[in-house]
């Protein structure tokens, strides 16, 4: 249902964007006063908005790919266009009402007209630009932690995360060479990868094979461990939400062959030591989709029962949920992703409201919590006031 409200919301709202543009134009351009003009504008714009509901619904083919990406971008151009829109409609509506009186000097009709749209314009190609190639720039992260626990004979450890890759249609095999670069300059004891590793449709994963050579080459002197995310199941999505329920949401086993061939471990509601006895790693199932199904999965209270609470114990979980309750278990330090930092404003505003962590290093009673904002992106390919990234922690021991 979600989805369908979505649908209508998004015509609705482009059937406003549509009024908006062309009374402006016929206002600063009396050639847009013919009909003819203005049936365009509206081919045009249904040409752009169409790309993102075909190129979710058409089989897999150059073509259907090439509509994924126009349409991806034009998602996030079509969302700074609306929030500029409806910014200068409401500040036009908060000055009348100041100005009743016309007691504050207005410009001239035809000069608010131009002034405005081209404000709207440049703002919204800015926005989109600058979203775009920020999107593809990755920047290293670093966290040192305090964990008051031993490791027989070390003090630190280096750990290097990183999630939410969504090879697909917005991943390209050079961002991956340089994650995998800047995984390999840390020296990492272990490497984590907090789920989303693929965006829903296998299909759309350039040169999968050349991928996998890629990260098998990632050096970690404890291994590569990863958990599955809620978007590692064959979905079709239109502008990054699922248009199917969540009863259809299966694991494509070729997910599964691409992380075994990449020498990947996949932790699911399993737990595994490292560095002799004295550190456990949890890898858990989603919290919304087990890759079955269903979201069935292990409790943390059941994970952890059976567990030596004086080792270091570490939790990876996709989404950053149930803090208290996992510090409550002993675990020490819970590593996630999954909200993208907000990825482009105004969502970076949204997301700190949404999460007990959205992103970033806090501390849940005696657990520390830190949640990436993830090497790629969903939907829109954009990234505005957010940043890609590989995060490296230092932790120290008693």
């Amino acid at each position: 249902m979600l989805i369908w409200f979505m649908l209508f919301l998004y015509i609705l709202l482009g059937v406003y964007i549509l009024w908006r543009l062309i009374h402006w134009l016929k206002k600063v351009i009396p050639f847009f006063k013919h009909k003819r003009m203005q049936a365009v504008i509206v081919v045009v714009y249904i040409c752009f908005a169409m790309t993102l509901i075909l190129g979710g619904l058409l089989l897999p083919s150059g073509f259907q790919r090439f509509l994924m990406r126009i349409g991806n971008i034009w998602l996030g151009t079509f969302i700074y266009i609306l929030m500029n829109i409806l910014i200068v409609d409401i500040a036009a509506i908060i000055l009348k009402i100041i100005n009743r009186r016309k007691e504050l000097p207005m410009m001239k009709r035809l000069l608010r007209y131009y002034v405005t749209g081209v404000a709207v314009v440049i703002s919204s190609v800015v926005f989109s630009t600058m979203g775009l190639i920020h999107a593809n720039h990755i920047k290293l992260n670093t966290y040192d932690i305090n964990i008051d626990k031993s490791v027989d004979g070390m003090d630190t450890m280096n750990i290097v995360m990183v999630a939410d890759l969504h090879l697909g249609y917005n991943s390209s095999y050079r961002q991956m060479e340089r994650m995998v670069s800047m995984i390999n300059g840390e020296n990492p004891d272990l490497v984590v990868f907090a789920g989303d590793i693929f965006d829903n449709n296998y299909d759309a994963v350039m040169e999968p094979e050349r991928l996998t050579r890629l990260f098998a080459g990632i050096e970690s002197k404890y291994g590569v461990y990863a958990v599955f995310g809620n978007h590692d199941v064959a979905e079709t999505l239109i502008g990054g939400f699922s248009v199917s329920s969540e009863k259809y949401a299966f694991r494509d086993e070729r997910m599964v062959e691409f992380l075994k061939e990449s020498n990947i471990t996949v932790l699911e509601d399993e737990t595994v030591n490292i560095a002799g006895n004295d550190i456990i790693l949890i890898g858990r199932v989603d919290y919304k989709k087990a890759g079955n199904g269903t979201s069935d999965r292990a409790s943390i209270e059941k994970l952890t029962e059976k567990l030596d609470k004086s080792k270091v114990i570490i939790d990876l979980e996709h989404q950053p949920v149930g803090l208290s309750r996992a510090a409550g278990c002993g675990v020490d330090l819970m590593l996630s992703g999954h909200t993208h930092g907000g990825q482009f404003f105004p969502l970076t505003v949204v997301q700190p409201f949404a999460w007990e962590n959205y992103w970033g290093v806090k501390k849940t009673g005696g657990m520390i919590s830190i949640v990436t904002s993830g090497v790629g992106v969903y939907g829109p390919d954009m990234r505005v006031f957010t940043d890609s990234e590989v995060v490296s922690i230092n932790v120290h021991f008693k």
